[in-house]
């Protein structure tokens, strides 16, 4: 059955706003039918929409059914930039989001955009956003570089040359990948919601209480289900988790690989290894029956 429930929109925090009603109204109705064994992401949302609503929001994402998880688009570490985008917030509104956030909730994911290279972007502009993200080591950041949407007034404007453009995405691109988030995770025990196969395929995909990935082994028992595991490995983008079973799960693991593995044998080769065994056992049977004569 469904195990996460995302409630998304382009604008989530913009809920209500026709029908007289508001986000958090709706998350905390919610959060009070989701089972106990589900998990409830809050999608992207901008920050004019959830300034005057962070005190309930904090609660929601501290609620032990919703992950701590929120996608918050900055764009821009530049007011004059957002100013030429015509975003309805300045970066000290969307500082507030971020940091009243991660006071309120201790741990919590905070997700942001960055566009390179938007017409009248200056080099001062683009060290603002290196500066933003330098303070903040945001650990999920998605980096796009401008593309002039047709009947847009962006589109009209004089544009950064290209060459300058793939040079500033190159040195975001590069600082992001350069520091790490997970580390001090290490060797710590978690509960993971595993949920799906991973790009490899040779992994579940699990994710924590801060919606982090953690890879588990592919076994199917843990598909659609909260396991315990303990954090071995640490990467930029995920952690390798370690399950930690009961007893009762020990056997059940052994009993689903032997199932698997006779489930992957041919019909012949089981035969075969039938004929096997009772071979073995006769001749130990008639060694035993010869000793005692």
């Amino acid at each position: 059955g469904v195990k996460e429930i995302w409630i998304t929109s382009e604008d989530t925090g913009a809920y209500g706003k026709d029908i007289g009603e508001t986000l958090p109204n709706l998350l905390y109705q919610l959060v009070e039918v989701i089972p106990e064994d589900c998990m409830l992401r809050l999608g992207m949302t901008n920050p004019p929409y959830i300034l005057g609503q962070l005190e309930d929001i904090a609660k929601i994402l501290s609620h032990p059914r919703v992950y701590s998880f929120l996608h918050v688009p900055v764009q821009s570490g530049s007011d004059y930039v957002l100013g030429e985008m015509k975003r309805e917030y300045c970066i000290d509104d969307f500082k507030m989001v971020v940091n009243f956030l991660r006071e309120k909730v201790p741990g919590v994911t905070i997700a942001t955009d960055i566009i390179c290279g938007f017409p009248t972007e200056t080099t001062e502009d683009f060290q603002e956003t290196m500066n933003l993200v330098k303070e903040y080591h945001f650990p999920v950041l998605f980096i796009n570089q401008f593309f002039p949407r047709p009947g847009t007034p962006a589109a009209k404007m004089k544009r950064v040359p290209g060459p300058e453009i793939k040079q500033r995405t190159k040195a975001l691109s590069e600082y992001f990948q350069s520091y790490t988030c997970y580390d001090r995770q290490l060797g710590s025990i978690q509960k993971v919601l595993v949920t799906e196969v991973s790009h490899d395929k040779n992994h579940y995909v699990g994710h924590n209480k801060f919606y982090e990935q953690v890879l588990v082994p592919k076994n199917e028992e843990f598909l659609g289900k909260c396991i315990t595991v303990k954090i071995t490995k640490t990467g930029k983008h995920y952690m390798i988790g370690e399950p930690i079973l009961s007893k009762a799960s020990e056997q059940r693991t052994v009993k689903s690989r032997i199932e698997s593995l006779f489930s992957d044998l041919s019909p012949y080769i089981i035969f075969s290894i039938i004929i096997v065994l009772l071979s073995i056992l006769y001749h130990s049977w008639t060694k035993i029956n010869y000793i005692s004569d």
